[in-house]
């Protein structure tokens, strides 16, 4: 049995999430049945992540042990192969150790939101961007985010639904920037609580328009109240960027791993 490590890429629009799922079809049931239709086998993916419906990747690092003998590269050419009628993309393909676990030995998460800030409708970024036809201060954006980093209890900005055992978390930076027409929020974590980045986003954005002073992300944040949530972003706004490990010499997955 050969544990292999995938990095996949996926548009998360017509997935009900990453997880396999009885209602819908997810990105983990589109992998699984590719390596099933290879392998004669019925392997399970475990990936760094649990994206929701809508959400996408650009480097979600994931596992499954083949019992199959074949190379890595010619793994990932036929996984691309049986994934071509689904926005669902294999980046690369690793053996790796038999006790590297994709979700449980990642030491980092990072994930990008993009808003799109504009009037104009959305035609190549629509599913892809959150549009807000608002101009945003993203400097201001950026000023009250920093409230945000370190070890607090998120109660604030934590799903109804999540499973955590705590609403502690520890996040180790969050940024907000503009480029052109788009703003862009950068966030990166041991891990997040269900909805956390998209509750901080969509605060983030009201202070964007001037409806909250900067002040206002501290204030909620301290609450410790879902109730005080001011909004929360839209799923297809977020992106999986990149995971961490402890043999990374980066954070950066495609070059790293």
């Amino acid at each position: 049995m050969t544990r292999f490590a995938f990095t996949l890429e996926f548009d998360g629009t017509p997935f009900q999430g990453l997880q396999r799922q009885k209602h819908g079809p997810s990105v983990q049931g589109a992998v699984e049945d590719a390596l099933d239709q290879i392998t004669g086998e019925t392997p399970t993916l475990y990936s760094a992540g649990r994206t929701d419906s809508g959400v996408h990747a650009l480097a979600m690092r994931s596992h499954a042990n083949i019992a199959k003998d074949i190379s890595p590269f010619r793994l990932m050419e036929a996984m691309n192969y049986h994934l071509r009628d689904v926005p669902v993309a294999v980046l690369a393909c690793d053996i790796v150790p038999d006790d590297w676990h994709a979700r449980f030995s990642c030491i980092g998460r990072a994930y990008e939101y993009r808003i799109c800030n504009r009037r104009a409708p959305l035609t190549l970024e629509a599913n892809r961007a959150w549009q807000i036809p608002q101009t945003l201060d993203a400097d201001a954006m950026h000023r009250a985010a920093q409230a945000l980093v370190g070890v607090h209890d998120f109660t604030t900005f934590r799903s109804a639904h999540c499973q955590s055992e705590s609403p502690v978390k520890s996040l180790d930076s969050i940024s907000v920037r503009r480029e052109g027409e788009h703003v862009i929020t950068e966030v990166a974590a041991r891990s997040f609580l269900h909805h956390q980045v998209r509750s901080m986003v969509g605060c983030l954005a009201l202070v964007g328009m001037g409806r909250w002073n900067e002040a206002r992300i501290a204030e909620v944040l301290e609450a410790q109240d879902r109730q005080e949530l001011g909004h929360n972003a839209p799923p297809h706004g977020l992106y999986f960027v990149r995971a961490l490990y402890p043999a990374d010499t980066t954070i950066n997955q495609e070059n790293s791993e």
